[in-house]
Parts: structure tokens; C-alpha cells; sequence
């Protein structure tokens, strides 16, 4: 009785290991969850190393293709993700050796054809003022992570970027615990330097009241002293 139900069952609530049993039988729901679910990690690993949206992107798109490919190899050794992870890594340390400044680092194999599920915006605003500001906040850690080495950038995109865990870093990138602990301290600072060169200029912008919030407030009052038209 158990199982017909796990059959039916939604692939939003599903485990890894369901969705690439599911997957494996060419279940389209397990395939876009599977993404869906990993998109972010993986784009946020190939975006590290590319330094360019539109590559780390193709470098999602390829990972799937290798993934899908290879997907009866999966034993569930390690999690989907970091197996996932790992072909990501792979497949955009492979694009950056095809340039000419090669990668520091020294990618295992990579295996390789799915569609990208684009990325959710986030929510709009009301407060055209505070998008701005955090857009303009972003764009300097955005910066600044750019600006690292790639030995620094790497380990802080996934170590607190996308909040993989010191193990999981070391596994993806097959260095030690320790080293993590390193890089991540030293590009930490690089990154804190290099936002206190800009962030003078910004904040002279901080705490901005003007747009909408003005005139609410504006209007408020003018109402409660009942001069409002």
C-alpha cells in the first residue's frame, strides 16, 4: 500500500534518492525537480569559477546533460547534490582550461544535453529607494567576490555564498578541512577591504527617505491637518 503512494506522490516531495529512481524510469517531474532543486548551488559553483553569467549558465546546462547521461552511476555514496557538485565544478574548471588563463586548480573528469530553468527574480519591491540601496550593496559583494583570486573566490562562494559546510568544500574541491579555514579567513578580508575602499561614497546615500515613503508620509500628514485635497 505504501509504495503506489510514494509512485504517485508529488516530485516536490520527494527525497534525492526517489527522484532518481523516478528519473531513471524518464519521469519528467523528477528531472525539472532535480533541477529546480540544485539549480542555484550549481550555478552559484560554475559562476565562481567563469566569472560570467551567461558561461555559468551553459556550464549548469552541460552538468545536467553529463548528470542525466550518467545517472544510473549514482550509487547515493554521497548526497545528490555534491555529486552534482561535482560534475558542476568539473565541467567549468574544463570551460576556464579552454581559455587562455587556465584554472589553479586540477579538475578530475568531467562526463557531458537538459534545459535551463530560469532563475526566479526576486520579489518586487514597494520601496523603490531600499531596492536600489540593496541592489547597489550587492553589486559590491558581487564586485569584490570577482576581484578574489580564484583560490579564495571559490572557497567563499560555496562556503558562505551558497552555505556549503567546510567538509563539503573540502570534498568538492579536494583540499584539506584546514585549508578551507585558511582561504576562506583570507578572502573574507580581501572582500571586507575591498568594499571599505567603495562603500565611503555610498553612504553618504544611506538611509535614503524620498519616493514613495516621502509622500506617504507626506500625505499623512497632510491629511491629519486636514489639508489634503
Amino acid at each position: 500500500m505504501v509504495q503506489p503512494a510514494v509512485k504517485e506522490g508529488r516530485a516536490a516531495d520527494l527525497n534525492d534518492a526517489e527522484l532518481v529512481r523516478r528519473a531513471l524510469e524518464r519521469d519528467p517531474d523528477a528531472f525539472r525537480q532535480i533541477m529546480q532543486r540544485h539549480n542555484r548551488r550549481l550555478y552559484r559553483i560554475a559562476r565562481s569559477v567563469l566569472r560570467n553569467d551567461s558561461e555559468a549558465e551553459d556550464a549548469v546546462q552541460e552538468t545536467y546533460i553529463a548528470a542525466f547521461s550518467y545517472l544510473a552511476t549514482f550509487r547515493g555514496e554521497s548526497s545528490l547534490a555534491s555529486w552534482l557538485s561535482r560534475i558542476a565544478m568539473n565541467e567549468a574548471l574544463g570551460r576556464l582550461r579552454r581559455k587562455p588563463a587556465a584554472a589553479d586548480f586540477a579538475p578530475t573528469d568531467a562526463v557531458r544535453d537538459a534545459e535551463i530553468i530560469q532563475f526566479p527574480s526576486s520579489a518586487a519591491s514597494d520601496d523603490p529607494e531600499r531596492t536600489m540601496a540593496q541592489r547597489q550593496i550587492l553589486q559590491l559583494v558581487e564586485q569584490a567576490t570577482d576581484a578574489l583570486p580564484e583560490v579564495y573566490r571559490v572557497v567563499f562562494m560555496t562556503r558562505v555564498i551558497e552555505g556549503m559546510s567546510i567538509e563539503e568544500t573540502a570534498g568538492l574541491l579536494g583540499i584539506k578541512a584546514e585549508t578551507v579555514k585558511t582561504r576562506l579567513h583570507r578572502a573574507r578580508r580581501l572582500i571586507q577591504e575591498q568594499i571599505n575602499k567603495q562603500i565611503g561614497p555610498l553612504l553618504l546615500d544611506a538611509f535614503p527617505f524620498a519616493g514613495r515613503r516621502c509622500e506617504r508620509l507626506t500625505e499623512c500628514v497632510m491629511r491629519r491637518l486636514r489639508l489634503s485635497d
